[in-house]
């Protein structure tokens, strides 16, 4: 709630800005091509807001809109000159539309050379739309029907760095080193809720955080992160992985901090990396903790001071079989630990 409030006067105060800087005859101008199926505000005139509005058509939009917001409505279709008379456009919300890939002619979205956030989330795609905004830095196409990554549909994507994919019907072969060519800035990606049984191939070496909930992955192979150097936060609650599925080093990544394994099959707590400092594990079947079988750091190399001790704060164990106290020994080697939910 915090983060959506300071967002919000964020938005208004750049609101206010643009308003004040835009020349009063663009304002009038602006105002005046405002469609009559939705609101422009004079505080904010590069914003059009025509959410809810039971649209089966995208209006025409005034030249100097920045900000537009369609979500909500019935547009099946996005014909190539959709967007001729807004040049300028930065952010775009389509969710909840009912658009099809069919009904996106192909210089749609390519008409949009400034857009940096696109949304289309729950509409009914089958395929990642191509061709993309050349400039686009966030992609969201969650709650799509979207069973294909078109190969070189991210080809010339340098400034994309977050991908949402979650809630589709992606399977291993659609998520390959070809379909995810391009993506050379890539930091987030999300693949959760898709139809996955192994680790997705091809992640860029960029990526920090990686979403994998709710699929259903069975192992992790030994070298999987070799070449994803930068990977601070990794997700895969919610799938099958059991202690044969997690090689002991795997997630030996010097910078990771958050990893999350909840709701998975494990009957051990796997090996844990220095620089890990949050670790999820509720909702397996694990029946006990040895501090020294887990611990990364034999107890004479523990120093409370040293860069390379354990880094460990919070670790949730609840929903498995494991009764209290805790073990000493698990106090021990993670001295930083300042929760542990059990």
């Amino acid at each position: 709630m915090e983060t959506f409030l300071l967002l919000s006067v964020l938005f208004l105060a750049v609101g206010v800005a643009l308003s004040q800087d835009m020349p009063h005859e663009q304002l009038m101008a602006q105002l005046q091509a405002c469609p009559k199926e939705c609101h422009c505000s004079p505080s904010f005139p590069n914003a059009v807001y025509c959410e809810n509005k039971g649209l089966k058509r995208i209006p025409v939009i005034p030249p100097y809109t920045w900000y537009l917001y369609l979500q909500g409505n019935d547009i099946e279709a996005l014909p190539e000159d959709s967007f001729h008379n807004a040049s300028q456009l930065r952010w775009v919300n389509l969710n909840r539309n009912r658009l099809t890939n069919e009904g996106i002619q192909e210089g749609a979205l390519r008409a949009m050379p400034n857009v940096v956030h696109l949304y289309m989330e729950e509409n009914q795609l089958t395929s990642v739309p191509s061709p993309l905004p050349p400039k686009l830095e966030h992609l969201r196409l969650s709650r799509n029907r979207i069973s294909k990554i078109p190969a070189g549909v991210f080809v010339g994507m340098d400034h994309l760095t977050l991908l949402d994919l979650q809630g589709n019907k992606l399977q291993d072969d659609a998520v390959t080193e070809m379909s995810l060519k391009g993506l050379t800035n890539l930091v987030q990606i999300n693949l959760a809720k898709n139809q996955l049984g192994a680790m997705p191939l091809g992640l860029p070496p960029t990526v920090a955080q990686i979403y994998l909930d709710s699929n259903s992955i069975e192992k992790i192979p030994a070298e999987y992160f070799k070449g994803l150097p930068k990977v601070v936060f990794l997700r895969l609650n919610n799938n099958k992985l059991g202690n044969g599925g997690i090689p002991k080093n795997v997630f030996n990544i010097s910078g990771m901090l958050d990893l999350q394994l909840s709701y998975n099959e494990l009957t051990e707590i796997p090996y844990v990396p220095t620089s890990l400092e949050q670790l999820h594990l509720d909702h397996n079947k694990i029946k006990s903790v040895n501090g020294s079988d887990i611990c990364p750091l034999p107890a004479g190399a523990l120093d409370d001071y040293a860069e390379s001790s354990p880094r460990l704060r919070y670790l949730r164990l609840d929903g498995n079989e494991i009764q209290p106290p805790i073990p000493r020994d698990l106090m021990m080697c993670f001295k930083l630990l300042r929760a542990v939910v059990i």
